[in-house]
């Protein structure tokens, strides 16, 4: 097998690969690369083993990404909780591989980065785990009672309940007013947890790139915002990716509204599994929220070829800046997110 290198965003085959391919996910999907690379100017490589006259019959996809702060380097994929090689098997997976490790001698990559669900990549040489996180998985194949059966009692299905009781509507869409409402509860989300706003302009890239692949749900008490949930499809599975809410209404049970609210749309759209996505272990009250649903739990594993023992993660901004987060003005907290996140992908 020769290894090719082919543009994922103008190549037809690629996606043809990903539709295919049982371990393809959202992640690989060309609308997904392309809001990477509008909106942070990452560049989107695929190694294949094909010619330009052949199918492809598996590939590898990264970013390529040039950061005079955080260094050039190799990522399969940023921003993503996963990126599986679309590879046969392990020898598969070596033998392209290898052929990137050929090209690192020559341009000097800081690191290749690979976040696999599958274990194909750790067989390797030269790839190390750098960072372990927890992983959910919500099997919907179940009926919908059953389904919500699995939750928590107090602190699901008492707050579904609750948020029911209260009249909340749940409004889905991806227009301009729907993504403005959404970043607004997502900036206030950030700024309580100390952390930098995404850009404005990744949401409303991946809207329209996505296009009816992703779902914007806003939960609303008489009108009023008070929690958003964005989601991705791939074939049978949804992909919650970002949530976000107003604290001051907490109480009323926004969130697992929402969560319901996917569940029993997934469910009519024929969607078999829910991806709660990634968490880190040390975030306990994360990983136990998702548990509350019933999902179960896997770890995630990254891996990296690296010149060096550099950390897995590349801070967003420095301690002492973070701790300022909550008091500075939105507008300044969007700028700064919009500057920094290019160079932490």
């Amino acid at each position: 097998m020769d290894v090719y290198t082919v543009n994922p965003l103008t190549d037809p085959r690629w996606e043809t690969l990903v539709a295919r391919h049982p371990c393809a996910s959202v992640f690989h999907q060309r609308g997904w690369l392309a809001a990477l690379a509008e909106t942070y100017g990452y560049e989107p490589i695929a190694l294949c083993g094909a010619s330009a006259d052949q199918q492809l019959s598996c590939g590898i996809v990264f970013c390529w990404i040039s950061s005079w702060i955080t260094g050039a380097r190799l990522v399969s994929l940023p921003f993503s909780d996963h990126c599986d090689p679309l590879v046969g098997d392990a020898s598969e997976f070596d033998f392209v591989f290898a052929h990137l490790q050929g090209q690192n001698a020559e341009r000097k990559y800081k690191y290749i980065e690979v976040r696999a669900l599958t274990s194909v990549a750790t067989v390797s040489s030269g790839l190390r785990e750098t960072a372990s996180f927890c992983f959910h998985m919500l099997d919907l194949r179940d009926d919908l009672p059953r389904i919500f059966g699995g939750f928590h009692k107090d602190c699901v299905q008492r707050k579904i309940r609750r948020a029911e009781r209260e009249q909340l509507s749940c409004e889905t869409g991806t227009s301009e007013e729907s993504i403005r409402q959404f970043y607004r509860l997502l900036v206030r989300t950030r700024k309580r947890h100390n952390l930098l706003p995404q850009p404005l302009a990744w949401f409303r890239n991946l809207a329209r790139l996505m296009g009816d692949r992703l779902t914007i749900r806003i939960a609303k008490k008489g009108g009023i915002p008070i929690a958003g949930l964005l989601s991705l499809r791939h074939r049978e599975t949804v992909v919650y990716k970002y949530g976000c809410s107003d604290e001051r209404f907490h109480n009323l049970g926004a969130v697992p509204f929402l969560f319901w609210n996917l569940i029993k749309d997934s469910k009519g759209a024929g969607v078999e599994q829910l991806d709660f996505g990634r968490s880190d272990w040390s975030q306990q009250s994360l990983v136990l929220f998702k548990d509350r649903f019933g999902a179960v739990r896997s770890t995630l594993n990254y891996f990296r070829l690296s010149r060096g023992n550099e950390s897995s993660k590349t801070p967003l901004i420095a301690p002492m800046i973070q701790r300022g987060v909550p008091y500075m003005p939105d507008a300044i907290l969007c700028v700064a997110g919009s500057i920094a996140y290019r160079h932490v992908g």
